[in-house]
């Protein structure tokens, strides 16, 4: 096991943790913003918007952005 992996898993739940807590402060934004709030399609809305962050960090780091970090 690399120590990049030996990291991670004493991190993941941290990691875990913390993605569900973006997740879940924007659900209280929309539910907060928005008087009829659809809480189904507002979570839709910010997983999907949460995945394309995802997915643009994943392009930087295949073009070697984060190589000397």
């Amino acid at each position: 096991m690399t120590p990049q992996e030996k990291e991670l898993q004493a991190m993941k739940g941290e990691i875990e943790k913390e993605i569900r807590g973006i997740f879940k402060a924007n659900m209280k934004i929309f539910d907060w913003d928005i008087p009829e709030n659809d809480d189904k399609k507002a979570a839709e809305l910010i997983i999907q918007t949460m995945q394309e962050a995802l997915d643009g960090l994943k392009a930087e780091i295949a073009e070697g952005k984060y190589d000397n970090y």
